[in-house]
């Protein structure tokens, strides 16, 4: 199954030249086990720092946050590691692929750290690059392959550790209209299929019409949508 998300006056702040910059205020807000949520606003609304907070890449400061029963308030950075291990897959807007390795060892490397044999890696990474659509392309480095084909192979990563918490961060930013389409239809067959909670930040206003649920900020607070 997914996970539920609860936060309950998130707030977080960065040190700049030009003093605190507040880019969550008091934020709370639900998303349901298994929900498919799109995060939109204007640039330097928030967006990519409630990624960062759900996905535990940052420690919040102040208030809640509880997924799936887990309070990741007061987590160390080991409990952080384990917590991003255990629970979340990511995807990125510009892929985040290594170069030098191919479609399959950069899927395979997202699970060195889950105790898997080299050939129970391999065997999985491969299964899931079939899932994707790419089995022919395994063995293609990344320059070999399109934006919507590195993307592809980006989810297939994402979903190694088989998570139950997908956060996509503009996961269509870089891609043509026929490539965006193509994503998007995965990352939602990617939830219903492996029953996980999808998250999603965009800009694209068609995009976060087709999620479940929309929460869009600005300068860190919800909106009227």
């Amino acid at each position: 199954m997914g996970v539920a998300i609860s936060l309950r006056g998130l707030t977080h702040t960065y040190r700049t030249a030009e003093g605190p910059l507040t880019v969550l205020g008091g934020l709370d807000l639900d998303i349901a086990d298994g929900g498919y949520a799109a995060i939109t606003g204007p640039s330097g609304a928030g967006k990519t720092t409630l990624l960062s907070l759900l996905g535990g890449l940052e420690a919040p400061q102040t208030g809640r946050i509880e997924i799936g029963g887990q309070d990741l308030n007061g987590l160390s950075g080991d409990g952080l590691a384990a917590y991003r291990r255990a629970t979340v897959g990511f995807v990125f807007q510009h892929f985040g692929l290594l170069e030098t390795l191919t479609a399959a060892q950069n899927v395979e490397l997202a699970g060195t750290l889950n105790g898997a044999t080299p050939a129970e890696r391999r065997s999985r990474a491969l299964d899931l690059l079939g899932a994707v659509g790419l089995a022919e392309r395994a063995g293609h480095r990344p320059s070999r392959l399109s934006g919507g084909e590195r993307q592809r192979v980006a989810i297939a990563r994402a979903l190694v550790n088989e998570p139950r918490l997908l956060l996509a961060d503009e996961p269509t930013g870089n891609l043509d209209d026929d490539s965006a389409a193509m994503i998007i239809e995965l990352l939602e067959r990617v939830r219903t299929d492996h029953r996980c909670t999808l998250v999603m930040v965009t800009h694209n206003r068609e995009l976060a019409r087709r999620a479940y649920q929309r929460v869009p900020l600005d300068r860190g607070h919800l909106v009227p949508a």
